[in-house]
């Protein structure tokens, strides 16, 4: 079944996005990814609930639909976790899906009786969105995090054997799905590592992808629910979790027992006015900046400064991880050196903005 599924892969690589054919290709894709599902043993888990994708409902491929559909998976990422399944999708697998879907079904027959072309069109793109929105994890990596190969090894994240990772991903698309989403994306596990090219284009798309999430999930793995404050968790000090601070519109920070941060019942901590009070208190970052970001060379020194005092396991990322921040897409060159890496940000944010401020950051 695996050869079936990389073949129909291989087939979609030469009918790109408007191709008469790409259609076609993921339906087959579809009931491929059907028959993996259905020979998987994941009926007896508790966390599963298997989608049936009948073939009474594939309906006939609109290219309309399609375009709609791609345009909307351009800004999103590459891989997301299947919240109920926990199976591990690319956008093609996830394109089939919606294709073998009653939502596509529907669609497709709404187009049958067309009376206004401009809400149609906009009522399709808000049905797509809406299918597509993901939950997307922020936290600090600990032991045993599970990577994108150990996940396609063992088919779903709930059918793995349990480690300190692996259980916090399995609460993340658990937390996910309780909130509403099918979606789930981690950068554990969403994110082929041994790819250099992969790994270099996530790097660049990465603030965007927390900006299009409908859901932060901050997860503080050193904050227990009894604790009165968050203000001491390590997640403040690494470097990665500024922009994923940053970029998001809305966000719920969980503790340790992965209750909500305070008990509160937001359902947006940035709109929290006592959390958001602490959390710029405890990120060094003005409230108004927390609750409406823009990413640009506006006030440049002021984000280079909040970047301050944050670390990364790589040298380099100190610079990457402020890439987003400031709406720059620079080369990633692991193995210049953190100096370097630092030299080519400045110079462009001083090319740019023409505030010679930031020298003293």
């Amino acid at each position: 079944m695996e050869d079936a599924i990389s073949l129909h892969q291989q087939a979609l690589e030469l009918h790109p996005a408007g191709h008469p054919k790409r259609s076609f290709s993921l339906l087959s894709l579809a009931n491929c990814i059907q028959s993996r599902y259905e020979s998987q043993t994941l009926q007896n888990d508790p966390y599963v609930a298997l989608p049936q994708i009948s073939t009474t409902i594939l309906s006939a491929p609109s290219p309309l639909i399609d375009n709609l559909v791609w345009d909307t998976l351009h800004s999103i990422p590459t891989r997301l976790v299947q919240t109920n399944t926990g199976i591990l999708l690319t956008q093609d697998e996830m394109v089939a899906q919606f294709q073998a879907s009653t939502q596509y079904h529907n669609l497709v027959t709404l187009l049958e009786n067309i009376n206004d072309w401009h809400s149609i069109i906009n009522h399709i793109q808000e049905n797509i969105v809406t299918y597509f929105k993901y939950a997307i994890l922020s936290h600090r990596w600990g032991h045993n995090e599970p990577l994108l190969q150990d996940i396609l090894l063992n088919g779903s994240v709930y059918d793995m054997p349990p480690t300190d990772g692996l259980i916090k991903l399995q609460k993340f698309c658990d937390t996910a799905a309780h909130h509403g989403y099918s979606w789930a994306w981690s950068d554990t596990c969403c994110i082929d590592k041994t790819n250099s090219v992969e790994l270099h284009k996530a790097i660049g798309s990465m603030f965007l992808w927390y900006q299009q999430a409908a859901l932060t999930i901050v997860y503080l793995a050193d904050i227990p629910s009894s604790s009165l404050t968050f203000s001491g968790s390590a997640w403040f000090t690494r470097g990665w979790t500024l922009q994923e601070l940053l970029a998001p519109h809305t966000i719920l920070f969980y503790t340790q027992e992965w209750s909500l941060y305070m008990g509160s019942t937001a359902q947006n901590h940035k709109k929290d006015s006592s959390i958001l009070n602490e959390l710029a208190q405890a990120a060094g970052i003005p409230p108004q900046h927390l609750r409406g970001f823009n990413a640009g060379m506006d006030n440049a020194r002021s984000k280079l400064q909040w970047a301050v005092g944050r670390h990364t396991t790589v040298l380099e990322d100190i610079a990457y991880s402020l890439f987003g921040i400031f709406n720059l897409h620079l080369p990633v060159l692991y193995g210049e050196g953190e100096e370097k890496a630092i030299g080519r940000l400045l110079q462009e944010i001083l090319s740019q903005s023409h505030d010679t401020s930031i020298l003293q950051w």
